[in-house]
């Protein structure tokens, strides 16, 4: 494996960098909970770029190193669909071409085949969910029942940022392992105090 292709420090240290530079924002904004934050993340100035896009699937595939079991990758979208496009032309470059992904929509579409869930993803199989931020867990948490009602298990949670409120504990409450690869004390931001 090259190293640029590789989860390391320098790999993580790169990252906290382009979060810091493009996605993060400091002022007062109105999160979707309702609460007020004195910062806010847009994940997708750093997950829709080349750059950030290689540096988190060579986070994600890092994860998944220690889960052979798991054939997919995928979660909620917006946030999980460029995770999920990286991850696997990044499994596609490193020979783990059998991985799979999938997008769960917010809600079912009205048309076609009406699914909830889109992707090669079969009952049974053994997935891990991705996201760009995680707050309450709330968005990975809908893609998890999305998955569960498919008679799918979830390994793993592996988002890109915690916000540090309250999303570990909800995914320990449910007996799902929960992996960030940063805080959001990596970027020198304070997470809010829980409501």
């Amino acid at each position: 494996m090259r190293a640029d292709l590789t989860w390391n420090d320098g790999a993580r240290s790169r990252l906290i960098e382009l979060l810091k530079r493009d996605a993060l924002k400091l002022g007062e904004f109105t999160l979707a909970s309702g609460r007020t934050s004195h910062y806010y993340i847009d994940g997708r100035k750093v997950t829709l770029s080349a750059e950030g896009a290689l540096l988190i699937a060579a986070g994600v595939l890092d994860r998944l190193a220690s889960h052979p079991e798991v054939v997919a990758v995928g979660g909620l979208t917006m946030g999980a669909d460029p995770i999920v496009g990286a991850t696997l032309a990044m499994a596609s470059l490193l020979h783990r071409e059998g991985l799979r992904g999938f997008l769960v929509r917010k809600q079912a579409k009205g048309h076609g085949m009406g699914n909830l869930v889109e992707g090669p993803l079969e009952p049974g199989s053994t997935v891990v969910i991705v996201d760009d931020v995680a707050t309450t867990g709330g968005s990975s948490l809908q893609a998890i029942e999305a998955v569960e009602s498919l008679g799918c298990k979830v390994a793993l949670v592996v988002v890109v940022l915690d916000r540090l409120e309250g999303a570990a504990a909800a995914f320990r409450e449910r007996g799902i392992k929960f992996n960030a690869l940063l805080e959001i004390r990596d970027l020198g931001v304070e997470p809010l105090k829980p409501a």
